[in-house]
């Protein structure tokens, strides 16, 4: 039995026929826990269902959207019905719907924020209740990424959606605190559907499908790798090992685990009686605004040959 256990726990994960949410879920499952997979293709979420009830998981699927408090109660109420309880949520369910900002329609805004935002907000809300039920608390595990960290051009809607996902992650730990329940923002990078068509990855993506390794520069340099190196982040964070731990944003990828800082004030100045529009124009060059913070996810570049 691995160290990590996590016997008798039962865990919701959104968004987990495949990629990511696939990796999560059968980290969970290895460790003990069982799984209900959620998808909107009940083919997708069959065939998850399977691969882990053969490698000895045990698990189930529901075929929903999330989004709605319906979808959300359809959720944890399967996992009650089926294993008994609820333990861990790890809300992964996610759309990309990019275009820069002037060819967005309300329809693409909409779209993801409702299936990343407020599908994360539903099904935490529910699997709170749950838990709080319960009186032995628990783990929800919310999927950030870089881009709500740091901003990404063409992703107005999923870089807002993955920053409140954020935020939300330090709200929700203060409030269920006393609950003994556990909320982290995890930050994966990895090769998946969304990455590959990202042009500085494509490559890289393509030979380590031809069964070469991702070479050094990606895996340490940028913490880029498979979904499964960012899986062992999840039962990490719902074991009792990690029960100290809340409210954090977490990143991993490839050889690499990074806590990202909150946002917080780096420097200040200050005017007796106030400021005026000309006073800022003098001072701030110099002042607050002498080191302005880098926006967007840095391009990952190879080491020049030597």
């Amino acid at each position: 039995m691995p160290s990590i256990d996590l016997t008798g726990k039962v865990a919701v994960v959104t968004g987990s026929g495949r990629g990511l949410g696939l990796a999560y879920a059968h980290a969970l499952a290895a460790h003990g826990a069982s799984v209900v997979v959620n998808d909107v293709d009940e083919a997708v979420a069959g065939a998850a269902v399977k691969s882990l009830t053969e490698a000895g998981g045990r698990a189930v699927a529901e075929v929903v959207p999330v989004g709605t408090a319906e979808a959300a109660e359809r959720l944890v109420n399967r996992a009650v019905e089926e294993f008994g309880r609820l333990d861990i949520l790890v809300t992964n369910a996610g759309i990309l719907r990019d275009k820069v900002l002037w060819k967005m329609t309300d329809e693409d805004f909409d779209a993801v924020i409702t299936t990343h935002l407020r599908g994360t907000f539903t099904c935490a809300r529910a699997a709170a209740v749950r838990m709080r039920e319960q009186g032995e608390g628990g783990t929800l595990i919310l999927v950030g990424s870089p881009a709500g960290q740091r901003g990404n051009f063409g992703q107005t809607n999923y870089a807002a959606a993955k920053a409140g996902i954020a935020a939300m992650a330090r709200t929700w730990s203060m409030e269920l605190g006393r609950a003994n329940i556990t909320v982290n923002a995890i930050v994966p990078v990895a090769a998946t559907a969304m990455t590959e068509t990202i042009p500085a990855f494509a490559p890289y993506i393509e030979a380590m499908r031809g069964g070469e390794p991702l070479p050094d520069f990606l895996r340490k340099g940028e913490g880029f790798g498979t979904p499964e190196d960012c899986a062992a982040l999840v039962p990490f964070l719902a074991s009792d090992a990690a029960r100290g731990i809340t409210g954090q944003a977490i990143g991993i990828g490839g050889d690499k685990v990074a806590l990202w800082s909150h946002p917080q004030e780096i420097r200040a100045a200050y005017a007796d009686g106030g400021w005026t529009p000309d006073s800022l124009a003098d001072a701030f060059p110099t002042s607050v605004g002498a080191e302005l913070q880098t926006v967007g996810i840095p391009a990952p570049k190879a080491p020049e040959a030597s």
